[in-house]
């Protein structure tokens, strides 16, 4: 396969688009966490579980649908999957008990797993040159969707009652429809004859120990980001935060991450990858305290500050991952993806469980040092590798 010289703008669009759609939709958990918290009564250890369990599907299914999504193309992984997180995250409202609303968020993160895999697969085959910046303005796209998801369904739930999120799923439907027409079949990437493992062996082959060490550095930054997402709304929550107003610090986290990371993929075309591990990762460790210590309307300001740095390397993570191990991109990015982030969202029921024993406060201020001990791994990142990978594309 022959990747192209320039880059598909109508294809790039239609990728990122059922990346937002997907993952708006997929957003709308962590502001009703504390909603769900109350109707079910539940402990923070059961609020953890729910986080974990969304992860733990995306760690279990991501590499399997990359697998398949290699060895038999087909529309069925990136349109089908959007469509299950759109019905079946609707119908969490719906939900008379915590064992229902398990099984709706579930089905609905199975098809969050679904289409990423093939999706971020896709955008090298139509990047061309523009390979980061692409990846970046796709990775946009979901970080987006978790800025602006958690806002509408917050003033969607304040506003009309817990019930109104069944008819959410109206305009993610049209949009499906649009996406129907647009978006192109997936290319097979030569992994057809290969077993499951064959296929990762084939995927990374040598590359397989530069991948493993910035694989540890993003599962650590998820574990973080994922850790905050879910007990920060819990804890603005206790501290009497309206509904709406845990909705927009949750909000600016995000989106002010999907600024940062379109601008990380920028400069990393430029300046490269370890520079911009070290100054976010320095930076993030106070910015997030702040967003811990801040209070009233301060709060906003350390909740976008922080989001914006810890943000910022998630695109180039995937973007690193795919230049060392080029063959097979969608088997190379539900691995970074499935693993990184579903192993990191899959702790979060042990945090609720140390929170439920010292504080939310305490256990997320001892998980803020995380990122700035991570510096020494990036240390390692195989840096000239990567710059002579992409003076060669």
């Amino acid at each position: 396969m022959t990747e192209r010289n320039h880059t598909d703008v109508k294809v790039i669009f239609a990728l990122t688009l059922i990346h937002f759609t997907g993952d708006f939709y997929g957003s709308f958990i962590s502001p009703l966490l504390p909603v769900f918290a109350d109707k079910f009564a539940l402990s923070l250890a059961q609020v953890g579980l729910i986080t974990g369990l969304m992860r733990m599907l995306a760690f279990i299914v991501q590499p399997g649908v990359g697998y398949f999504a290699d060895r038999y193309p087909s529309r069925i992984f990136i349109l089908g999957g959007p469509l299950l997180s759109i019905i079946f995250i609707a119908l969490v409202g719906w939900a008379h008990s915590f064992w229902d609303l398990l099984l709706f968020i579930a089905i609905g993160s199975i098809g969050s797993s679904m289409f990423h895999p093939s999706t971020a697969g896709m955008i090298a085959t139509y990047a061309g040159r523009h390979f980061g910046l692409s990846m970046s303005l796709f990775n946009m796209g979901g970080t987006f969707a978790f800025g602006v998801g958690p806002l509408c369904i917050a003033w969607i739930v304040s506003r009309w009652g817990l019930e109104a999120t069944l008819w959410t799923a109206i305009p993610g439907l049209a949009v499906m429809v649009l996406l129907f027409k647009i978006t192109p079949r997936p290319l097979a990437e030569g992994l057809r004859g290969q077993g499951f493992f064959g296929a990762v062996r084939e995927a990374f082959g040598e590359a397989w120990k530069p991948v493993l060490l910035i694989w540890v550095v993003m599962v650590l930054r998820s574990f973080v980001t994922q850790s905050f997402m879910t007990f920060a709304p819990i804890l603005y929550s206790r501290e009497g935060h309206s509904l709406i107003s845990i909705g927009l610090v949750i909000s600016l986290f995000t989106v002010a991450g999907a600024v940062s990371g379109l601008l990380s993929g920028h400069l990393s075309d430029r300046i490269g990858y370890k520079p911009i591990f070290y100054v976010t990762f320095v930076l993030v460790t106070p910015a997030l305290f702040l967003m811990l210590l801040l209070k009233g309307e301060w709060v906003y300001l350390g909740s976008a500050l922080a989001g914006f740095l810890m943000f910022a390397t998630l695109p180039l993570g995937l973007v690193m991952a795919q230049k060392l191990a080029p063959q097979g991109k969608s088997m190379v990015s539900s691995l970074m993806m499935g693993f990184g982030q579903g192993l990191g969202g899959m702790m979060a029921p042990l945090v609720g469980s140390m929170a439920d024993l010292f504080s939310i406060r305490t256990v997320l201020c001892g998980l803020a040092l995380i990122p700035l001990l991570s510096i020494g791994l990036v240390w390692f990142f195989p840096e000239k590798r990567l710059r002579e990978q992409t003076s060669v594309g």
